[in-house]
């Protein structure tokens, strides 16, 4: 039961903390898409997410490293249209993979104590009745009275078992659609964002 316990507190810590983490992502999500699509000028946007004092993430990280990808290649005569729009997008999908790791950290501590902790609570319940069956193995005349306490007590590490799973499973479920819809967004950004740096690469190069 000691470890169902700790199970269980961890699982809160990490409920807590993707909890946390899964609002500011959102929340950096919608900053950025607002000044994104607000017609800024994106090497101004790209000076600002990468200076000293600024760490970029989610949305932002993606979008940093595609535009970083991009002015390395956009310089003249130094590769094709579709060589530019294939760095950009490679780049964008490592900064994805990053962030998609970020996005999944204690996600599986959460699935294992959902899936495991209802069993091993189990297993506690089945190992006190039957010890306390083979108690009553030792008295000559058995009530109830003898048997209820072991019962009740193996029983509680059935509900401790419930108690650490029923909180990790919803939680996971919860992030795993929040992490989906998050993952979403930012691969429709990625597309929208390809679809501008093939219309830049594309452009002819502006007269002297």
């Amino acid at each position: 039961m000691l470890a169902l316990l700790l199970a269980s507190l961890i699982s809160w810590y990490f409920i807590f903390g993707k909890w946390l983490a899964f609002k500011a992502a959102v929340r950096t999500a919608d900053r950025f898409e607002d000044r994104f699509w607000s017609g800024g000028n994106l090497s101004q946007m790209y000076t600002e997410l990468t200076r000293k004092d600024s760490t970029p993430t989610g949305m932002a990280s993606v979008f940093v490293d595609g535009f970083r990808e991009y002015r390395r290649l956009v310089q003249p005569g130094k590769a094709r249209a579709a060589d530019i729009l294939d760095g950009v997008q490679r780049a964008m999908r490592v900064a994805l993979s990053r962030e998609i790791d970020y996005l999944e950290l204690h996600l599986p501590f959460l699935a294992t104590v959902g899936s495991t902790s209802p069993y091993v609570g189990l297993f506690g319940t089945v190992w006190g009745i039957m010890n306390s069956f083979r108690a009553l193995g030792s008295l000559q005349q058995a009530t109830i009275a003898h048997v209820a306490p072991g019962i009740a007590e193996a029983l509680i590490a059935t509900a401790m078992g419930l108690f650490a799973a029923i909180p990790a499973v919803i939680a996971y479920n919860r992030y795993s659609s929040q992490m989906e819809r998050l993952v979403t967004r930012y691969e429709i950004f990625m597309d929208e964002f390809s679809s501008i740096v093939q219309r830049q690469a594309l452009a002819p190069p502006p007269r002297s």
